[in-house]
């Protein structure tokens, strides 16, 4: 496992500005809180754009945040490869958040040269019991030399 990552949360996050600006289209987007050794944990603040019928945050902001989230641990880990891809999401959605920020703990299992896999912990800010887990798959291109 490694000790250390390629790219600082500051590195990374001005990475996802410049690639992803939309992101933050419409409201305030996700926030990294830190990176390490094939972890990322992000922030989603709360925003009225986010809740559906009911007062809950909505399923698509849940997966914004987990898709994110893996995203930003492959950058730490890995260095700025834009164009890794996702190939694979699947959620279980397992409480409904009330109005409030997320928060998604990243970890990648695997971290190879062509597919990255990983698993995102999502809990509402302040609470033990999870929302939503998450898993996903990346493409990673090829490196250039």
């Amino acid at each position: 496992m490694p000790t250390e990552t390629t790219m600082s949360r500051e590195a990374v996050s001005a990475f996802l500005d410049e690639v992803f600006p939309q992101l933050h289209h419409g409201g305030p987007g996700p926030v990294i809180e830190a990176v390490g050794p094939l972890t990322a944990t992000m922030r989603l603040p709360y925003h009225e754009r986010h809740l559906r019928p009911g007062g809950t945050l909505s399923g698509p902001a849940m997966m914004m945040l987990a898709d994110v989230a893996l995203y930003a641990a492959i950058l730490a880990n890995l260095g700025p490869v834009a164009l890794a891809v996702t190939t694979n999401l699947s959620f279980n959605f397992m409480r409904k958040p009330g109005p409030g920020d997320l928060i998604g703990e990243a970890r990648l299992m695997k971290l190879g040269r062509q597919l990255a896999v990983g698993e995102v912990l999502i809990r509402s800010d302040g609470a033990e019991d999870l929302v939503c887990h998450a898993t996903g798959t990346y493409a990673i291109p090829p490196r250039k030399n």
